[in-house]
């Protein structure tokens, strides 16, 4: 039987693991073909441990495995010029573009603002809001000329929708990309192409799950493990769960990529067990 996204084709960046891995499976599965980009390398105030080539490489296999096309490259989500020139060459090789889902991110340091320095601001800042910024920029021309509509979806937080301390810096990035995101939904409306954010809560990727993460959740230890925060993280939900799957969100991806949400633009949608409950 068809997918919902069968000859469609889908624009993912931040693609190499984690959400970004999960969101190409999930609409590959849904029929799409899939363009991919990924910095594979660390950056600045990344916070979390740096993806690389090879996890690119299982993205592209695990596509290719569902009988999908995928055009991939590794690319910084801040070079505006390198992610153009990706998805032009995407587009010629796949023939049209329909879905764009701006997943790339960091966490940044994990401090309060007062102990922020200039350059942890800036990769923040330049990761998590311009790049999402460059992806949907570069799609833009795509997408409108070709008449036949779209949905864009920018990944946000859970933090955008209920702030934390430590976490400035990806907060404001957070809330920028909804007000990027509201703004494109009226600018592109007419043209039948639908804008949204999605706000997970903590997930189970290597965004979440490593040792400084520990360390900020459990500043009381030296080297805390994942057992030692379990409680921290169970405690940031409403539901009895420490964190979703990355494939709880890529089902809303998929839903918001489909014609199922045909009539869904200029809306926040939390996958975040209740966080913004709290």
């Amino acid at each position: 039987m068809a997918g919902r996204l069968e000859g469609r084709v889908a624009f993912i960046s931040g693609a190499a693991r984690g959400m970004g891995r999960s969101h190409a499976v999930a609409l590959a599965a849904e029929g799409a073909d899939i363009i991919a980009y990924d910095i594979c390398a660390p950056v600045h105030a990344q916070g979390a441990p740096a993806s690389d080539e090879a996890d690119l490489a299982e993205t592209v296999r695990a596509v290719e495995a569902l009988e999908r096309r995928i055009v991939s490259a590794v690319c910084d989500a801040r070079d505006h010029d390198a992610v153009r020139t990706l998805l032009d060459r995407g587009v010629d090789e796949l023939g049209r573009l329909d879905i764009v889902v701006a997943n790339a991110g960091i966490n940044g340091p994990g401090v309060t603002l007062a102990n922020h320095t200039y350059e942890d601001w800036a990769a923040v800042i330049d990761t998590n809001l311009t790049g999402v910024f460059n992806t949907v920029h570069a799609a833009l021309p795509h997408l409108v000329a070709a008449g036949h509509g779209g949905s864009i979806i920018l990944i946000s937080s859970s933090l955008a929708l209920r702030p934390a301390a430590h976490f400035g810096a990806y907060t404001t990035a957070k809330h920028g990309v909804v007000g990027l995101m509201k703004s494109l939904a009226v600018e592109l409306g007419q043209h039948s192409i639908r804008v949204n954010t999605v706000h997970p809560t903590g997930v189970n990727t290597d965004l979440l799950v490593n040792d400084s993460t520990f360390k900020l959740f459990r500043p009381d230890l030296e080297a805390p493990t994942k057992d030692d925060v379990m409680d921290s993280y169970y405690g940031l939900n409403i539901l009895p769960v420490p964190w979703v799957e990355p494939s709880d969100v890529s089902q809303v991806v998929a839903f918001l990529a489909s014609d199922d949400a045909r009539y869904i633009t200029g809306s926040m949608i939390p996958v975040d067990a209740g966080m913004s409950l709290k």
